[in-house]
C-alpha cells in the first residue's frame, strides 16, 4: 500500500499539480482518508523524502521540495523502465502496441504541457 502512495505523489509532481512549496496533508489524515495504518503513511513520506522530493518537518508537516527531475533520477529509473518494457514485449505486444501504451501514458501523466 505505501508503494500506491509514494507512487501516487510522484505522479502529482510529475504532472506539476503538487509543485515545489506545497504541502502535504498530515500522515494521520491520510491514513484515516485511506484508511490504513499511519505507519504505512509515515513510511511513504520517508521514501519520498530518500529520494529527495519532500522535506519532512517533524510537527509542520511535509513539503514538496523538487520535481522529478535531472540526470540521476533518469539513470536510476532505466532500470525500472527497460523491466516494464520487457514485461510487454514478453506479453506478445508488438512495437507499435508498446509505443501506443507508453504514448498514452505519457499523455495521460504531462496532460498539455512537453506534447
Amino acid at each position: 500500500m505505501y508503494r500506491q502512495v509514494v507512487d501516487g505523489i510522484k505522479e502529482l509532481i510529475a504532472r506539476g499539480e503538487l509543485a515545489a512549496g506545497s504541502g502535504l496533508p498530515p500522515v494521520r489524515q491520510v491514513a484515516a482518508d485511506l484508511g490504513v495504518n499511519l505507519n504505512t503513511i509515515a513510511f511513504a513520506y520517508r521514501e519520498l523524502q530518500k529520494v529527495g522530493l519532500i522535506r519532512i518537518r517533524h510537527g509542520s508537516g511535509a513539503v514538496v521540495v523538487a520535481q522529478v527531475t535531472g540526470q540521476s533520477v533518469a539513470e536510476r529509473q532505466q532500470a525500472k523502465l527497460r523491466a516494464a518494457l520487457t514485461d510487454l514485449v514478453l506479453a506478445g505486444l508488438s512495437r507499435a502496441e508498446v509505443l501506443a501504451i507508453v504514448n498514452n501514458v505519457l499523455n495521460n501523466l504531462m496532460g498539455s504541457k512537453n506534447r
